[in-house]
């Protein structure tokens, strides 16, 4: 009888995996897993967290931290958009938070211009797939808060989405892809309904078609620490530069950064409790039908050490009764 697995066992031999029957099979994975983090190979290294030192303008904390400081701000906007913006108001509540709404940890800038323009910006170092939905998702949040503060549709803001992508987008080799809303059967028919979604890409190559001064901005983002920290030749990247030296020499900006880091520690625990609990329930789903009542009472475990004893009640059980009889065992001898 022949097995198929789901799961590559990496560093375990050919012979001993043959062997193995499909929940023995997905526990050792699934330990192997939670040991390196995540399922794929990496040559048994530990990623070394970066501290506040180590980061550079492409790191999101420090993109946001930069530009907090609304005269970047402002600067990077007019750079980008090529026209002039008098003042602009970085929201801070809105920006680097812990935000139950996004779900987690929301790292994109929130800016408003004296015009009532509404910004969004945000650095993405790794290319995501609907990167197209994502900026329709935060235009559709600048105006739900807009309508939500009591405007109606004629006054609402024109709103800017704006990703700093540390890789080519569309493949087309272009340092700028802006889109708006105009008709297909008549590209000077404009739907004029203020969005304007940008990328700007640090793999582009058409230089004579954008500003020297945003050519010089992509390539600071792309540069590594010791580069980034060389003479751009632009005032801009120089101002950036000072703000960056000023952060890493604040101590309320180290612990902030350190708040972040355990924010997001907390984020990929919770994740690495949810696949413990979704391994459980796939080797008890072999035993059978899992009562409702069961599914509940993992779901309230937030303890990993305890789900990591569950696994391994479940992988040896040979039944559904066998396994809650041991689960109760263990959870009360571990409260008591």
């Amino acid at each position: 009888m022949g097995y198929s697995y789901r799961f590559e066992l990496i560093n375990v031999p050919d012979k001993v995996k043959e062997k193995m029957p499909p929940p023995i099979a997905l526990f050792v994975s699934s330990c192997y897993n939670f040991l390196i983090g995540s399922p794929c190979r990496t040559g048994g290294n530990v990623k070394k967290r970066k501290t506040l030192q180590d980061l550079t303008i492409k790191d999101n904390f420090l993109f946001g931290a930069v530009m907090s400081v609304e005269d970047n701000c402002r600067e990077f906007l007019e750079m980008v958009l090529g026209f002039p913006i008098a003042r602009v108001v970085v929201s801070r509540e809105k920006s680097i938070v812990y935000h139950p709404e996004y779900k987690g940890v929301r790292l994109d800038l929130y800016a408003e211009d004296e015009n009532h323009t509404h910004y969004n910006v945000e650095m993405q170092v790794k290319k995501k797939a609907a990167l197209g939905k994502r900026s329709r998702y935060y235009h559709s949040q600048m105006v739900m808060e807009a309508l939500e503060s009591g405007e109606d549709y004629e006054t609402l803001p024109d709103t800017f989405v704006i990703f700093i992508c540390d890789f080519d987008p569309f493949d087309r080799k272009l340092y700028c892809y802006t889109f708006r809303n105009e008709c297909r059967e008549d590209k000077n028919v404009k739907l004029g309904d203020g969005s304007c979604t940008i990328f700007l890409s640090t793999r582009g190559e058409n230089e004579e078609a954008v500003p020297p001064e945003l050519v010089r901005f992509l390539k600071f983002v792309t540069a590594d620490l010791k580069e980034s920290e060389g003479d751009f030749q632009d005032r801009l990247v120089s101002q950036l530069q000072k703000t960056i030296r000023d952060i890493k020499t604040d101590r309320e900006m180290g612990e902030r950064y350190m708040t972040l880091e355990e924010l997001l520690k907390d984020e990929k625990q919770e994740g690495r409790l949810e696949a413990t609990r979704e391994n459980i329930l796939e080797l008890l789903e072999e035993l059978g039908p899992v009562p409702d009542q069961l599914r509940d009472q993992l779901e309230e475990l937030e303890e990993l050490g305890d789900l990591r004893a569950l696994l391994k009640l479940a992988a040896k059980a040979d039944s559904l009764d066998v396994f809650e009889k041991g689960a109760e065992k263990y959870l009360q001898s571990s409260q008591s």
